[in-house]
């Protein structure tokens, strides 16, 4: 049994898409129970936002396990199934769990590092608890998710990322209008499509800078008053106008920024009335790149910015890059010991069916004992008795404890090694081959702890 994802973000599908796929609780409750009635799965959550909509679910057969959720997804949506296979992506095992770990920790978000979706992780495990439908396994799972995005929110400061890269890009545009990044924009005014995370931080970023006046376009529009409402609440005067006149109001600013994370281009050559200064924040990028040949255009995006940022070490987006590196090792290790725990974990009743059955069989030879030996008395079979188990409990030590230790380990391991350490032979030798890497490389070691030793540093 080993858990899998399927899943449909911001990444990998348009926006219209992801509103056809989004569950309010009464519709999680159905689809989690439809989930569970597939013979392949025994343990099912959904995590639903605006941004995203995954399916975790515990199944016994991957193949299967994916056509099934596939299938529940779509009845429940009402999108064709072979509509859903060309935008939803899938994780399994190990894969799964660093997917969920990375969106607890907010790297997976549309805004790099933002709190909320932590919180929202922690509410998907509580409803599908409350529901009866986690289990183990994905109990197990999301502990360490949430406990890997809580080391990354308090351990860096990747909280601060998204706010570094609208900062970055706002500082090239004031470059690129021949100022410096500490100027005041007052008597500019600015265009920003979005009214996301992004899209805030954005007209939060220019309205501490002095822009005289925010133009604010959204496909929502009652989105887009609620974030002129907040920019006004700051001082900043503020106007909302429809998405669809968004090209008409690019010749009233002096700069553009667009942020929606749409499935099409929000600025196209066309839509140019001349020259402009224009900020792309999306990723699938929002504005067509063709408009940066135009006369007097000049085009900054997430993409270009990265690369230039991340070789310069005075850059401001350096923390930001440090912050997510950072995140990203604590990911790792947290994946590596939520990895280690569950190889142990899935041999534990292996280990307790070795124990009862070596108990089993040593009752079954004292009864055939008692019966040969019928003369000794109680106190004396008492003593053959705990004698007998004293040495089957001795034998079975070993191999308990080795066959932990040997599921805690990623490495492959010989059968004449594994016999050696399980029942702590030495086979004549001092040192003995046969514990090998991932890469086929064979190692001398005189114990299995030394190996261990040696691959953690």
């Amino acid at each position: 049994m080993s858990v899998l994802v399927v899943g449909m973000s911001h990444r990998s599908a348009p926006v219209a898409l992801l509103e056809r796929l989004s569950m309010d609780n009464a519709v999680q409750e159905q689809t989690a129970r439809a989930l569970l009635e597939q013979p392949s799965i025994s343990e099912a959550m959904t995590i639903s936002t605006c941004n995203r909509m995954e399916v975790y679910a515990v199944t016994n057969a991957f193949h299967t396990g994916v056509n099934d959720v596939l299938g529940v997804l779509s009845e429940f949506s009402g999108v064709e199934l072979a509509q859903l296979r060309g935008y939803l992506y899938v994780r399994y095992a190990d894969a799964a769990a660093k997917h969920l770990m990375r969106v607890a920790a907010g790297l997976d978000s549309m805004v790099v590092g933002e709190q909320q979706i932590i919180g929202q992780v922690r509410s998907a495990y509580q409803d599908a608890a409350d529901r009866g439908t986690i289990g183990p396994a994905l109990h197990a799972l999301v502990q360490s998710a949430l406990h890997a995005g809580k080391r990354v929110h308090t351990e860096t400061d990747i909280d601060d990322a998204g706010s570094s890269m609208v900062t970055a890009a706002l500082d090239e545009a004031m470059r690129l209008k021949g100022l410096t990044p500490d100027a005041s924009l007052e008597g500019h005014s600015a265009l920003v499509l979005g009214a996301g995370a992004m899209s805030s931080l954005a007209a939060t970023d220019l309205g501490k800078r002095g822009v005289s006046k925010l133009i604010i376009a959204n496909r929502t529009r009652s989105r887009a008053e609620r974030l002129a409402e907040h920019a006004r609440a700051a001082g900043v005067t503020a106007e909302v106008v429809d998405f669809s006149a968004r090209a008409g109001a690019l010749s009233r600013v002096d700069i553009a920024v667009s942020a929606t994370a749409s499935d099409g281009f929000t600025i196209t050559p066309e839509d140019i009335p001349g020259p402009a200064l224009l900020v792309d924040l999306s990723l699938p990028r929002d504005i067509d790149d063709a408009v940066a040949e135009l006369p007097g255009v000049s085009l900054i995006n997430i993409e270009a910015l990265h690369e230039a940022l991340k070789h310069s070490a005075d850059s401001p987006m350096c923390p930001e890059l440090d912050a997510r590196g950072q995140a990203e090792d604590i990911v790792a290790t947290e994946l590596a010991a939520y990895a280690t725990e569950q190889r142990v974990r899935d041999v534990a009743p292996m280990v307790t069916e070795l124990r009862v059955t070596a108990a089993e069989t040593a009752q079954t030879e004292l009864d055939k004992l008692r019966s040969r030996l019928p003369g000794l008395d109680d106190g004396e079979f008492g003593e053959v008795e705990r004698a007998v188990r004293r040495i089957v409990d001795k034998l079975l030590h070993n191999p308990t404890v080795k066959i932990k230790e040997l599921a805690g380990t990623q490495s492959k391991v010989s059968y004449e090694i594994a016999i050696e350490e399980l029942f702590g032979l030495t086979g004549g030798k001092d040192t003995r081959t046969g514990l090998a890497g991932d890469d086929g490389t064979h190692y001398e070691k005189s114990s299995l702890a030394g190996f261990c030793e040696r691959e953690s540093q």
